[in-house]
């Protein structure tokens, strides 16, 4: 199945410090491409892959599972470590998730995170119905596109695979197990108007980290996906800083891929 335009996997082989970068449920990495080019255009080395499941058509992602979308991450980021002196990880909504668990279980092999709006649990009252209602109807409305400026869209599905999001809730409830095995540093930006993930969910990650160097940034001009939103420069900015402060060298610029 061709992969959707605009939600092709990128690649940049930059310096000596790589940074992972992981989208959200439903999305693709078009909603962190412009970060990832940020990124690399201050010479880091980055990797933003493309989710299995994610980028096609809502049918292929119905047969995949957590266990299918975190294994893509830890592969990617066990090749950044393979040739980076230090690697950091990035993540929206989801991907925040993916972050989270990634730190916990990488340790210090992570240097520090970024996540913007990760997600902590499935809300709601059809939530706790999934195990059952997920062999009755395939698929909801989609959660893509929360986002407050004007003419900006995000490249994900117009509909959520029911099974997807039973993984997805079983996912977010290990994670949070998790959480308290993650030491590193970390910056967490969250946008007070989100209409896909709750503030709750951040607070509830902030309080049950173990870090000790933690920057909160609250984004108020932005909705759910505040990397394509009034906030977006901001969000990199504020990533690459913390880079800078935690990375001793950042090394020269390299070549691009994108696919």
């Amino acid at each position: 199945m061709p992969v959707l335009p605009g939600a092709e996997p990128y690649r940049h082989e930059g310096g000596e410090v790589g940074v992972l970068l992981c989208h959200g449920f439903t999305g693709s990495p078009q909603s962190l491409r412009p970060w990832a080019e940020y990124l690399a255009e201050r010479g880091l080395t980055v990797s933003l892959p493309l989710l299995p499941g994610h980028g096609t058509r809502w049918q292929d992602m119905a047969v995949t599972g957590w266990q299918d979308w975190y294994a893509e991450v830890d592969r990617e980021l066990r090749g950044l470590q393979e040739r980076c002196s230090q690697v950091f990880v990035f993540g929206l909504s989801m991907g925040g998730a993916l972050t989270l668990r990634l730190a916990a279980k990488h340790g210090e092999a992570v240097s520090g995170i970024v996540v913007v709006n990760p997600a902590n649990k499935v809300h709601g009252l059809a939530a706790h119905a999934l195990p059952v209602v997920r062999h009755l109807v395939p698929t909801t409305k989609g959660v893509a596109s929360d986002i407050a400026k004007e003419g900006v869209e995000e490249v994900g599905y117009d509909r959520v695979p029911l099974h997807a999001a039973h993984s997805l809730r079983q996912f977010l409830r290990l994670v949070d197990g998790e959480l308290p095995q993650v030491t590193q540093p970390m910056v967490v930006l969250h946008s007070p108007q989100d209409h896909v993930v709750p503030p709750v969910d951040t607070a509830r990650v902030l309080s049950r980290v173990s870090s000790s160097d933690v920057k909160e940034i609250v984004l108020e001009q932005s909705y759910h996906v505040a990397t394509l939103d009034h906030d977006a420069e901001r969000i990199f900015d504020e990533s690459h800083a913390f880079i800078c402060r935690l990375a001793p060298s950042i090394g020269k610029k390299g070549s691009t891929s994108g696919g």
